[in-house]
């Protein structure tokens, strides 16, 4: 992607080129791999994706990209994607923050995060108010420890769309 700065446009065009790298990969999918592909999807913000963000979304502030994403992406669904990967709706985001606190990352700048992304192997991605992103080492949050994968929000989903399109090209996600 070229070198906007991250806003509402930067991300159109990131889904975008999600987007057209998924739906090159499901044109043969079933040939590929004998079964129909999943749904497969970069989800634009919808009214209550909104209403999540501004209404329900206090627990937001603090996490100015975030809230930028949420604005524009309601989610990232790529089942076929590797083994998985998803960008969780803020709602979900918001709904596991209320259920079970933050998420404790003690190699953080700032220690309590959110879990932003898994995969379908259960790992997960954390967001830290700093901005950076962490990636747990296991599948389970207690005890778990996690390695820094980003210093923000927009260069993690760079690298999304650098290893769904390294995927589509190799069959090979790199570290997603």
């Amino acid at each position: 992607m070229d070198q906007l700065s991250y806003s509402a446009v930067w991300l159109s065009r990131w889904r975008d080129e999600i987007t057209d790298a998924v739906s090159s990969m499901v044109l043969t999918f079933e040939e590929t791999n004998g079964c129909g592909p999943g749904t497969n999807k970069v989800r634009m913000a919808r009214k209550e994706d909104l209403r999540a963000v501004h209404d329900d979304g206090r627990e937001l502030q603090g996490f100015e990209d975030l809230q930028t994403f949420y604005e524009s992406i309601g989610e990232v669904v790529l089942p076929d994607v590797g083994n998985g990967f998803f960008v969780h709706s803020a709602r979900d985001v918001l709904h596991q923050l209320a259920e079970e606190g933050p998420v404790f990352v003690p190699e953080a700048d700032d220690r309590h995060g959110l879990v932003i992304a898994s995969n379908g192997g259960g790992i997960l991605y954390v967001a830290d108010q700093g901005g950076a992103i962490h990636r747990s080492r296991t599948a389970s949050l207690d005890g778990a420890e996690f390695d820094k994968v980003a210093d923000n929000l927009p260069r993690f989903l760079e690298h999304v769309r650098r290893c769904v399109v390294r995927f589509v090209e190799t069959g090979e996600t790199g570290d997603l």
